[in-house]
């Protein structure tokens, strides 16, 4: 049911023909959402695609339980199983039981036992005369069919019906919408869905379960059950309960419109929450033997209710102290912690204002007394408020503007104490300095000591917190660090050099005695994990963040919300886009660099071309001038004679009339000659 359970199937170890009552069972079945682990004790999770497929496990279990409370399609398979097995108990091995989870809901439009008298509760002995919502049709005609069903042959098949109130307990069902807001604390108030005087009949899913072992363990007569605590509480004491527990404290009555306004109310969830009913499980009274886990109703109950879903949902809370000297870097690490696990950030300066904010808006309170009845809203004694303002105000002015440690203690254990912190957990800042003050505010007071095993446990476990974070640096690192700080920053902080210098000397000096805030953490076997932020090369401190998530572990709370996945998803999809411009601008920048460079070096190429052509032009008319010389003295007037004589005599082969004519009147040979 918790874990959304289509249907739960037992089958005993030992002789199916004995009373199943102090037998063990195995308990197999399917689960309506496949994302969901196989409950613990469950021996198998079947995956089934075919009914046959279904049939042959359900005949191999001698209880089976269909709860069609929460998946309205569970209706059709509930009504086909029972009737599939009705057709086979000639084939039965050995008796069985067919139990079906049902809703109040095929209650809602009884008309009342008195009209006169509409405070009388419908029992088991009215549930022939029951009447369905317009909208759980379906649902009474399978309780129906499943009491026909179990009428032929009772020795061998036997049908119950549970009309099961609105269930919460565990992770919460119906109920967990209101539960999450609340422990989230984004909202000022709950909301409430009409008047809210409307009774809702409700169920601990863990009653719920005890009321089927029954049934399985006694084999009642009645086989028509209503199972439902005692309470007959309002919808507005339901949240408003949910609320003081978990939340604000505070709730608003809107109209019932709103309620599907909300993403994670169905239909149905929304008409479990505005019915108007008061029954009374009287057989059970009578009858059977639970182990009530909330049998006085949620109101009684909501303390190990309210715990039992922060441990199941793994919403504990993670409460974190950073220590160190000035300068090391505590708000920084505290800063990037309350984003990574979405942690309160506690720091002195801030929860005193707050505090003072507070106690000065009480002394305005002008009350009225008519709305106060209305909300039933327990508020601070505006006496007292206005004592504690007086005084803290005065303790100001003596001191220069600073408080003395009761006081600081005083709105600081306030703030630990308070419901978000209680929730989500903290991040506390820079704070206690002292061993005195560490006693002073995780210590228990003398009327609160508990004893434990003959030990007493002096401190405030629901505010102590489970890690301590030491940051330190050599004294070097801190004054370089401070001095490269900008002037904005320091101005008016305990970062001047006076200050800086005398409050880092104060912080040695506490530190070298036998009692330090240390040894206090080590008494209570709460070791502080010590960083060195001097080996973190990161101005920002992203390693010393890394180390500290790795110790600590995973964030303890809902995770991303839709809108901020879509937001994170934009984000990466902007940075994304980003990253592509930016290398396509390096691509380009670095393409128009190599393209410029190439020009250049053609450039500069093109230009030794041209210098070695020049060069090999002269040095050509350097060598051919003695050529020149001697084909215009010796070889041109010959030549141009011989061309002449060619021209006269015109013989039949000119080239070789001219070759012998030079070679004939070579001045060279004439001269050797």
């Amino acid at each position: 049911m918790e874990d959304e359970d289509e249907e739960e199937e037992f089958t005993p170890r030992d002789d199916p023909f004995n009373s199943p009552k102090g037998r063990t069972f195995q308990i197999v079945g399917t689960l309506f959402r496949k994302d969901v682990k196989k409950p613990e004790f469950a021996v198998e999770a079947y995956t089934i695609t075919a009914r046959e497929e279904l049939l042959q496990h359900l005949l191999e279990c001698d209880v089976i339980i269909y709860n069609i409370t929460e998946n309205s399609q569970q209706i059709d398979e509930a009504s086909w199983a029972a009737s599939a097995l009705h057709t086979e108990i000639e084939n039965f091995w050995a008796p069985k039981m067919f139990i079906l989870i049902s809703t109040v809901m095929t209650w809602s439009q009884s008309k009342l036992l008195d009209p006169d008298d509409p405070d009388i509760p419908f029992t088991e002995e009215d549930y022939r005369r029951r009447k369905a919502h317009s909208n759980f049709k379906d649902h009474i005609n399978a309780e129906k069919l499943i009491i026909k069903l179990g009428k032929t042959n009772k020795k061998k098949f036997t049908t119950y019906v549970v009309a099961a109130g609105l269930q919460y307990g565990v992770e919460e069902g119906i109920l967990h919408p209101f539960f999450k807001a609340a422990w989230l604390g984004e909202t000022p108030a709950l909301e409430v869905y009409g008047d809210g005087t409307n009774i809702v009949p409700l169920i601990h899913v863990t009653d719920l379960a005890g009321v089927i072992q029954n049934i399985i363990d006694h084999k009642p007569r009645t086989h028509y059950l209503i199972g439902v605590d005692e309470a007959a509480h309002s919808l507005y004491e339901i949240i408003k309960c949910i609320s003081k527990n978990l939340g604000t404290g505070k709730v608003e009555r809107v109209p019932k419109e709103n309620a599907f306004l909300s993403k994670m109310l169905t239909q149905a969830d929304i008409e479990h929450l505005l019915v108007n009913l008061k029954m009374e499980a009287v057989f059970l009274k009578e009858n059977f033997n639970i182990k009530w886990i909330a049998q006085a109703g949620l109101l009684e109950s909501i303390a190990p209710v309210v715990k039992e879903y922060r441990q199941c949902r793994g919403l504990l809370p993670i409460k974190i102290c950073v220590l160190g000297p000035t300068a090391v870097g505590k708000t920084t690490v505290s800063a990037k912690l309350c984003r990574h696990y979405k942690l309160h950030h506690i720091q002195i300066k801030e929860v005193i204002t707050e505090a003072i904010a507070r106690l000065e808006a009480l002394s305005l309170i002008t009350r009225n007394e008519e709305e106060e009845e209305e909300e039933e809203e327990e508020e601070e004694d505006i006496g007292d408020a206005l004592e504690v303002l007086e005084a803290v105000k005065e303790n100001m002015e003596q001191n220069a503007g600073r408080l003395d440690d009761q006081y600081v203690i005083k709105f600081m254990k306030e703030k630990l104490k308070s419901m978000p912190c209680q929730n989500q957990g903290y991040v506390l800042d820079g704070y206690p300095k002292t061993y005195e003050q560490a006693k002073e505010l995780f210590n228990l007071g003398e009327d609160e000591i508990e004893e434990e095993s003959g030990k007493a446990f002096h401190c405030d476990k629901t505010i102590i917190p489970d890690h301590v974070i030491f940051l330190d640096a050599p004294d070097e690192f801190l004054k370089h660090r401070v001095m490269n700080l900008p002037e904005s920053v320091v101005a008016g902080t305990h970062y001047t050099q006076d200050r800086f210098l005398r409050s880092l000397m104060q912080f040695r000096e506490i530190n070298t005695e036998d009692e330090t805030i240390l040894n206090y953490f080590d008494e209570l076997e709460i070791h502080p994990q010590h960083i060195d932020v001097s080996k973190d090369d990161d101005p920002k401190y992203s390693d010393t963040q890394k180390h500290i998530i790795q110790a600590i572990g995973e964030p303890h709370n809902y995770g991303l919300t839709p809108e901020e996945l879509e937001e994170k998803e934009r984000r990466a999809a902007e940075e994304h886009l980003a990253m592509e411009a930016t290398a396509k601008a390096d691509r380009e920048r670095r393409e128009a660099e190599e393209a410029a460079e190439k020009f250049a070096r053609w450039e500069e190429w093109s230009k030794r071309m041209e210098e070695v052509k020049r060069q090999e032009r002269e040095l050509l008319e350097a060598q051919s001038i003695p050529l020149r010389n001697y084909l215009m003295k010796n070889v041109m007037p010959t030549l141009i004679q011989g061309l002449s004589e060619c021209c006269k005599i015109r013989p039949e082969d000119p080239i070789d009339f001219l070759a012998e004519y030079l070679f004939k009147y070579n001045p060279q040979i004439e001269e050797d000659m």
